[in-house]
């Protein structure tokens, strides 16, 4: 699981963020080498997995790929020179962040097809013995999500008029994806830790899920506020 992060608006706190975690980018995740025609294929299957899961994490890293646009195209420029070095740094923390949404994502998938094949033997197969490792990463596979979610959400509110100011709905749309990763991995906390055996540790996943969304939501303000200006 992944640890909470700080509440640094610039996106550099020490959690599950975008220069702690193990991660790399596309090319060492299954579903980021689909086509995007394929990767909606598989997740409208009759198949448990890629599921929901997978696609908070697609969310995510479609998030963190379009804050990296921005960043991209106000790097150069001679209006935003105090801020060259912030974005640059920014600019690798995404790319980072792009390459970890989609590993999770595949890390989910792999974790929720696991316990679904567990969860389909007999009571008494001795495989079954596996189910509590299994349920354990798939609560953690969402839970860092979630984390680097509320990451994403701190470095692009603290983009905020460092950027072009033309691609100022595109950042804004990058927060509304950050947070709307957060919910779908909510989504998916709330219903598999439910199925780990040791109370406590339930009820402290649910709180520190609660609170991971909740800290997204208060980042992520700016920009749904944005998107609703004209509703």
């Amino acid at each position: 699981m992944g640890a909470s992060p700080t509440s640094n608006p610039d996106g550099q706190g020490a959690g599950v963020g975008f220069g702690q975690a193990a991660g790399g980018g596309e090319g060492a995740s299954a579903l980021g080498g689909m086509t995007l025609a394929g990767l909606l294929r598989a997740i409208a299957a009759k198949s448990p997995a890629p599921g929901g899961g997978a696609v908070a994490g697609a969310v995510g890293a479609l998030g963190a790929a379009l804050a990296e646009m921005v960043v991209a195209y106000s790097l150069g420029r001679r209006d935003l020179a105090a801020h060259q070095s912030g974005l640059s740094e920014a600019q690798r923390r995404l790319a980072r962040a792009r390459g970890m949404f989609l590993a999770l994502a595949d890390d989910d998938a792999e974790a929720y097809g696991r316990v679904n094949e567990l969860m389909r033997l007999p009571e008494g197969d001795p495989r079954r013995g596996g189910l509590a490792a299994a349920v354990e990463a798939a609560v953690t596979a969402p839970m860092s999500v979630l984390a680097l979610a509320a990451e994403l959400a701190a470095l692009c509110l603290g983009l905020q008029d460092k950027t072009n100011p033309r691609l100022v709905s595109d950042l804004e749309i990058a927060g509304v994806l950050a947070h709307a990763c957060a919910r779908s991995a909510w989504c998916n906390v709330r219903v598999n830790a439910p199925m780990l055996a040791d109370q406590g540790r339930r009820a402290a996943v649910l709180r520190e899920a609660a609170g991971l969304v909740r800290l997204t939501g208060e980042r992520c303000a700016w920009a749904e506020a944005g998107a609703g200006a004209a509703l």
